[in-house]
């Protein structure tokens, strides 16, 4: 009966900690649960005297595993091999605003940031709470926008549109085209950390890296206009 309970509640808090973690993030975590539930499920069998059982499930299973696993490693590598060869596996991009610097995963469409000035300077936005978000974006609001535009597009990204139901100032909806394009001129180096390249990119790599980020980011997509607006500024700037 206490074993009983005491997986319940582990299934509780596991549920509980898969639900918080952000969509982008969901598959990752549910791959770690099961490989910690396997791990736990091993050493449960092991106290209990019952690994036998266990060895002997894997040996009615080894005709099965050496059928199907050669196939499934083939077809991963292959599908693997079919991607754009001149992507880099954690390749990364960058936008920075005065107050903030933010980083979009191009393989999981990840968002990450840090708070550069300010009250909260040297903070993860993975580690602020909610009321620490809109104080952040007031923040960010009255000394730098594009700081601003970074949040809400990190905000829009982790938390869908439900974050804007307590922010006063998103009473009027999307993010105006004036408000996307805001912003000045993209240096190149500014431009190659948007797109994630590095200096000497040819063109073929430049409108590569930008389909790849458009991908991601595009309005269309639930993804921000304003960073839209930056990857297309990005690749005028290089192109140009």
């Amino acid at each position: 009966m206490p074993l009983t309970l005491l997986v319940i509640a582990l299934s509780v808090v596991a549920w509980v900690w898969l639900r918080n973690q952000p969509a982008s993030q969901r598959k990752p975590a549910m791959i770690k649960l099961a490989l910690m539930a396997g791990i736990g499920i091993v050493v449960l069998m092991a106290v209990t005297g019952r690994l036998h059982a266990l060895f002997a499930l894997l040996a009615f299973l080894y005709p099965l595993l050496r059928r199907v696993l050669p196939s499934l490693l083939t077809g991963r590598m292959a599908g693997a091999g079919t991607g754009d060869a001149n992507a880099s596996s954690g390749n990364q991009s960058h936008v920075s605003g005065d107050i903030l610097e933010m980083s979009l995963d191009h393989d999981s469409g990840t968002m990450s940031g840090k708070v550069l000035k300010g009250p909260m300077a040297g903070r993860e936005l993975a580690d602020l709470g909610e009321s620490e978000f809109l104080e952040l974006l007031r923040y960010c609001r009255a000394h730098d926008e594009d700081s601003a535009r970074l949040l809400e597009s990190y905000l829009d990204r982790r938390f869908g549109d439900s974050w804007r139901a307590d922010d006063e100032a998103s009473a009027g909806g999307e993010e105006s085209e004036e408000q996307a394009n805001a912003g000045g001129p993209l240096t190149e180096s500014e431009a190659l950390d948007i797109l994630g390249l590095k200096p000497g990119a040819t063109q073929d790599e430049i409108i590569q890296a930008h389909r790849r980020m458009m991908q991601k980011v595009h309005p269309d997509r639930g993804g921000s206009n304003y960073l839209a607006a930056r990857i297309n500024e990005a690749k005028a700037c290089l192109l140009g």
